[in-house]
């Protein structure tokens, strides 16, 4: 079951981590993964879980907002901006935001079992 408090948790810090560091995304995805499944305690398959929706819901909205703010950023440029290049930013970019989307709740997933995992654990 989806526990959407440490799903926006995850989605806020995934999209901090996509924004602001780029070059060092993979081990902060890990160290958010984590953090999901900890928060969520709902053992390896809960973790997993949330932390993969967080990924994925990160992903989507990211890829959202770099579509308008390219549309609208660049609407004066000619013909890619406006609604031209929206239109053509979406199309080729689908297959790479659904790339982003499997990478993300992979990456995620994983550390969110070993968070969740961890978490669960009776003392």
């Amino acid at each position: 079951m989806t526990k959407w408090s440490a799903v926006i948790i995850g989605f806020i810090l995934a999209m901090f981590v996509q924004l602001f560091f780029g070059r060092y995304e993979f081990i902060g995805l890990l160290i958010v993964g984590f953090i999901v499944g900890y928060i969520a305690h709902s053992g390896a398959a809960g973790g997993l879980w949330n932390a993969a929706v967080a990924g994925a819901f990160g992903t989507i909205v990211s890829a959202v907002l770099f579509i308008i703010l390219v549309t609208v950023g660049s609407s004066a440029t000619g013909i890619l901006g406006g609604l031209t290049g929206f239109t053509v930013s979406g199309i080729t970019s689908l297959i790479e935001v659904a790339k982003e989307i499997i990478y993300y709740a992979i990456v995620m997933g994983i550390t969110g079992a070993v968070g969740g995992a961890i978490s669960s654990k009776k003392e």
